[in-house]
């Protein structure tokens, strides 16, 4: 999923990296990837259990995808989201509606379509915290690894006479909360719930949506454990590095930080339950059985370079992006905690929620 930033400026949203090459996300996202062998069986169990829909015989059934990226790892999802839904109508036409800011790289995605599907596809550009398709045609909802992503940066952390002002870090801290932390938290809040307000239009009542949400544990070990914000936090030291080499100006890292937040499945479950259009069906926490994929230190680090290379360089520019990540590269290295992928304690929180009937 791609993100935007916004720091008292219009700034341009930013995909993740495009193509098929090297340092694609197509080649670079098998950690996101792993979690679908997890979900799979429970949202097949929600669909054939709780779907409560009427598809027309003119419009079929419609889904979903707010996140798709290239599509990677989203035609594995609507695979069987959608055999699923042919077991309960099974003459029923599907249509798949892949959601991603108007700059991603639909043309990947759609040059790389599964040539056996069972769906026609359609593209839908914009961006998921708002409206994008017409009132209640919209029987199923999926997103996976997207809702970490803010609407924008909250802007407190950007002010200098706020006590959220976030001097020298590129993210709120990892194992601590302070205000810089609480001011990403009303922001993921805000922007959850213009995403479910966004979807109650858009949805049919009974149908499903299935979020894939990354997240934290509520308790986890610092000193011996990591999650996503610590790697993130550990990339933004090595920008202050640069700063220190004269490399780029503290000035520079300043004006910028990262729009995402990593809820914990308590203050996930909070925002859903105030929904007056969703009801929780079903949350689960599930552990990724691919977090064994990144092996290597070159492989972690590819992984994060396909996620943020683009918003980094449009911020501090292309030129400091090699030297960043070789950096980043070494200080991995040089840290027994961040080798071992058992360490890795980042959850994913499985959510299914029914439209409720108006």
């Amino acid at each position: 999923m791609a993100s935007m930033i916004n720091i008292g400026r219009e700034l341009p949203l930013f995909p993740m990296n495009a193509g098929i090459g090297p340092r694609s996300y197509v080649q670079n996202s098998s950690y996101q990837r792993g979690i679908l062998d997890v979900a799979k069986p429970i949202i097949e169990e929600e669909i054939l259990e709780k779907l409560n829909i009427k598809p027309s015989v003119k419009n079929g059934v419609s889904i979903a995808d707010f996140g798709c990226s290239t599509g990677h790892n989203s035609f594995p999802a609507m695979d069987f989201i959608t055999q699923a839904i042919n077991h309960i109508h099974t003459s029923a036409e599907f249509q798949v509606l892949f959601n991603d800011v108007a700059s991603n790289d639909f043309n990947t995605l759609f040059t790389s379509l599964p040539p056996t599907r069972i769906y026609h596809a359609t593209g839908v550009p914009g961006d998921f915290h708002g409206r994008l398709l017409p009132e209640s045609s919209l029987h199923f909802a999926y997103s996976s690894w997207s809702l970490q992503w803010l609407a924008q940066v909250p802007e407190a952390v950007a002010d200098r006479s706020s006590l959220a002002w976030n001097r020298g870090a590129i993210l709120y801290p990892a194992a601590k909360s302070n205000e810089v932390g609480e001011a990403y938290l009303e922001q993921y809040g805000k922007d959850m719930e213009a995403f479910l307000e966004s979807r109650s239009v858009e949805m049919v009542g009974g149908g499903l949506m299935a979020l894939l949400v990354p997240g934290v544990p509520q308790v986890w070990d610092p000193q011996s454990e990591y999650t996503i914000p610590c790697d993130i936090n550990l990339l933004g030291s090595c920008i202050m590095d640069m700063a220190k080499m004269g490399r780029l100006s503290e000035a520079k890292i300043d004006s910028f930080n990262l729009p995402y937040y990593f809820t914990t499945p308590q203050q996930l479950k909070s925002i859903l339950d105030r929904s007056h259009s969703f009801s929780i069906e079903r949350m689960e926490i599930l552990d990724n059985p691919r977090k064994h994929s990144l092996p290597s230190i070159n492989a972690r680090t590819a992984f994060y370079r396909a996620v943020h290379e683009r918003l980094l360089a449009d911020h501090f520019g292309g030129e400091i992006i090699d030297e960043l990540f070789d950096l980043y590269k070494k200080k991995l290295a040089a840290s027994p905690v961040f080798r071992n992928p058992n360490n890795d304690k980042t959850i994913v929180i499985l959510a299914m929620l029914k439209r409720k009937a108006d």
